[in-house]
This record gives structure tokens, sequence and C-alpha cells, in this order.
């Protein structure tokens, strides 16, 4: 029991050193990418087919979000005759967390898992190798455009899923339930800060950075047969989840201890 016990620990140790290599050879080619523009075609093609391809997905998420929001919301702030304020609740809910962490869950769905599988695929039939053998990077020619396309888009999904959780909870909250319009959108502004609105668009970039070095490093790694690149795909989906989940919450103690540094009176307001 202690030999297996050992040999699963030395397995994961060498599992997470081939992932960090991986990592840092990504990075590294990422950034020597952006300062190539030969590059730039393969990194415009994959920003069309990661973000043109997910606004459908990020459109309903985000207006479902906030409709939701304001159907269950309502009950309890009317009983105490705070209805009014209803927008605050949904707009600052949707800005800080709910907008950011469901639009990364839906792309690490689907933008994760078309990562795997493109990549898998390519793995299995050997075009991997063959593209190495012809003395090219393949991690630079196909991780790293990937990697760009989803930190660069990903920040612009969660705005716009941010935008839809805005009108869908307005439609619902002023036209459904009858909630003046102007007291609506007043009590939202005076609640909804600049620096809520920064800091839950830019969880994006560590949200679709993992998304896209997770889905890449597990299409890499696949093993062979249709089976295989099912399997990277789920492992691939469920630890982007769960990176999204870990990364959200130490984002959380880091931002706020950042804001209580800085505005300490505004905190205690």
């Amino acid at each position: 029991m202690i030999e297996e016990l050992g040999d699963a620990t030395l397995k994961r140790i060498e599992y997470l050193g081939r992932f960090a290599r991986f990592i840092n050879h990504g990075s590294r080619c990422s950034v020597l990418s952006l300062v190539q523009p030969r590059s730039y075609p393969l990194i415009w093609s994959q920003m069309n087919a990661i973000g043109v391809g997910s606004v459908p997905v990020i459109m309903i998420t985000g207006a479902f979000v906030g409709m939701v929001l304001a159907i269950q919301a309502y009950d309890q702030l009317a009983g105490m005759g705070l209805e009014e304020r209803l927008g605050v609740l949904i707009n600052i809910s949707v800005v800080k967390e709910l907008g950011p962490v469901l639009a990364a869950v839906m792309l690490a769905g689907r933008v994760g898992g078309a990562l795997t599988a493109e990549l898998g695929t390519m793995n299995v039939t050997e075009q991997i190798a063959a593209i190495r053998s012809m003395g090219i990077d393949p991690v630079k020619y196909l991780v790293a455009p990937r990697v760009l396309a989803c930190l660069l888009l990903t920040p612009l999904l969660i705005i716009y899923a941010d935008l839809l959780g805005i009108l869908g909870g307005y439609f619902v909250s002023v036209i459904q339930l009858g909630i003046n319009s102007r007291a609506y959108w007043d009590f939202s502004a005076q609640a909804v800060e600049l620096w809520d609105v920064v800091t839950g668009s830019l969880k994006g970039l560590f949200f679709g950075g993992a998304i896209a070095i997770i889905g890449c490093y597990k299409g890499f790694t696949c093993r062979e047969g249709a089976q295989g690149v099912g399997e990277a795909c789920t492992e691939a989906f469920v630890g982007s989840f769960i990176s999204i989940l870990v990364i959200n919450f130490i984002y959380a103690v880091v931002t706020k201890s950042i804001f209580l540094t800085f505005w300490p009176i505004k905190s205690l307001l």
C-alpha cells in the first residue's frame, strides 16, 4: 500500500512538472507572438472562432441571469418596501460575480472543449508530430494564438454578459414587475462603481488564460483513440471549472485587500 501511495504521489508530481513546463513554454511563445506581426493572422483567426462563435451563448447566459435574479429577489425586497433598490442587487451581483463566473463557465464548456477536441484530434492523427518534424514549434504555432485570443476576448465577452444581465434585470423589474424606471437606474448608479466593473472584467484575463492553457494541454497529452479525446475534453472542462472557482476566490481576496488599503473609508459606508 505504501509503494502504491508513493508511486501515485510521484506520478502526480511528474504530471504537475510537465504542466508547469507547458505553461512556461506557452507563456513565452505567447509573449513572442505579440511582437511578431507574422503571427497576427493566426491570432485573428482564433479570435473569430472563439469570440464570434461564443456571442450567442454569452448573450443568453447574461440575459437570463439578470432576469432570474429579478424574479427571485423581488418578493424579499418588496416585503421590506425596498423594491426600488432591486437594481442595486441585480447589477452588483451580475457585474462583480455572476456575470464573469457564469460567462467563464460557458466559455470553458464551449471554447475549452473545442480546443481540447481540436488539438487532441491533431495529436491522435500525428499532425502535431508532423508540425514538429518540419522544424516548427507546435506550441508557438498552435497554442500561443489560442491563448492570446482567450486572454484578449474573455474580458470583452464578460462585459457583454454583464450588459445583457443588466438589461435582462431591467426588463423584468421595470416592464414586468412595474418598478419605477428612474429610481431603478438612480439607485443602481449610486451602488455600482467603476471599481466593480473594472475588477469584474479583469477576471476574464485569468479565466481566459486558465481555460486556454488547460484545454491546450489536455489536447496535447490526450491518449490514443476517440475515447482518449473524449476523456481529455471532460477533464479539460472539469479542470477549467475548478480553476475558475479557485481563481475567483483568490481574486476576490486580493481585490478586497487592495480596496480596503486605498479606500478604507468607503468600505465602512
